[in-house]
């Protein structure tokens, strides 16, 4: 059984958030007990509602395309399709739907695979009460709520997407094209005659984009070359 920290309500908030709208929430979630202790939750917070609930994907698939809704909260780990699974399929249906995910798991995977899926945002089950409420008025401003963990592997992962472009970027015009005759596969003396220039020469190539890269091999170049 997974523990997390108990939903409490939300005793320091008054009034409607962000102005007099109401923001209605659709919550996916295969823990009975967390599910509901959620819906009562938010329906006790000012200017929330919890208008649907489901606790596996398939039904939430099936149920959000007449519920009325602003934002999901979606659980990762659903029994039969997972979260990510159900948020890709989601977004397929209604591009523009908001979609915060709200989990137990920390790690970078689970992370990034939820953005790329479609989700605005990534939150923990331990987040603070009031931090959830934050969260949902955020996605639904356009944002993307994350926690500060989250956001600190989002900032390094761009941090290091940046690094890998300049390093690409300071390869020499030849090195590039060497580097991009690797990267269809062509051996060193295929590139050489391709390039109108000696074998030896293509090692010289080879050795300072490795260099450059700061890699050690030719399939950590061409890795990091097609990731620029």
């Amino acid at each position: 059984m997974r523990k997390v920290q108990p939903i409490l309500p939300a005793t320091k908030r008054a009034g409607a958030p962000r102005g007099q709208r109401l923001i209605s929430v659709a919550l996916v979630e295969d823990d009975e007990g967390i599910r509901e202790d959620l819906a009562a939750f938010l329906n006790r917070a000012p200017g929330f509602r919890c208008t649907a609930s489901y606790p596996d994907a398939e039904s939430a698939l099936a149920g959000l395309g007449t519920a009325a809704w602003d934002v999901v909260l979606m659980d990762i780990n659903l029994p039969g399709l997972s979260g990510i699974e159900a948020v890709r399929a989601l977004k397929r249906a209604h591009p523009q739907a908001r979609i915060v995910m709200l989990t137990v798991y920390e790690d970078s995977k689970a992370l990034f695979d939820s953005l790329k899926a479609g989700a605005c945002g990534y939150l923990l089950k331990r987040t603070a009460p009031e931090k959830i409420l934050d969260a949902l008025c955020e996605a639904c401003d356009g944002g993307m709520p994350l926690t500060p963990r989250m956001a600190t592997k989002v900032a390094d992962f761009f941090q290091k997407l940046e690094t890998g472009r300049n390093e690409v970027d300071s390869l020499s015009q030849r090195e590039r094209q060497a580097l991009e005759f690797l990267a269809e596969g062509y051996l060193y003396k295929e590139i050489a005659e391709r390039m109108g220039v000696t074998y030896q020469t293509v090692h010289e190539f080879t050795k300072h984009i490795y260099e450059k890269l700061h890699v050690h091999s030719r399939t950590e170049a061409v890795v990091k070359f097609l990731k620029r």
